[in-house]
């Protein structure tokens, strides 16, 4: 199921995935997978059937038209499940009913395979994060 975490350990679980993934390897502290504006955007959270949480990402509204995904992450046992997609879609359909046209982020180089499968355009090269991981921009119209 997908949905917004509810409760103080929803949301606690949901922002130790995101560390786990996008942060610990890269011996970034704990805090660092969080922004100041954590409010002001859409959170989605996959939860199995014993209610952990085994994906996350964040939906960031920009203007009217267009919307970013940020902080995609599975758990490492659970990749390549259908968790991601699923998450994707989910973010897609939310931003279709706020009337949003096209969706951009920024891959990490071994993920654009999974974004060009589900029908992103890779734009170029965006920027080095910890001096050693490529992102990419890329975007989809909705």
């Amino acid at each position: 199921m997908i949905r917004s975490p509810h409760t103080d350990a929803e949301w606690a679980a949901y922002f130790y995935l995101r560390y786990q993934i996008l942060r610990a390897p890269w011996g970034q502290p704990e805090g660092s997978e969080q922004t100041a504006d954590e409010a002001q955007h859409l959170h989605f959270a996959f939860f199995n059937e014993q209610n952990n949480v085994m994906g996350v990402g964040r939906l960031d509204q920009i203007n009217a038209q267009t919307a970013q995904i940020r902080f995609m992450a599975v758990d490492a046992p659970q990749q390549s499940k259908g968790i991601g997609k699923s998450l994707i879609h989910y973010m897609e359909t939310e931003a279709k009913q706020k009337g949003i046209q096209q969706i951009i982020l920024h891959a990490r180089e071994v993920a654009l395979p999974f974004y060009q499968k589900l029908g992103y355009q890779l734009d170029g090269p965006s920027h080095l994060l910890f001096d050693e991981i490529q992102h990419f921009l890329m975007h989809k119209l909705i």
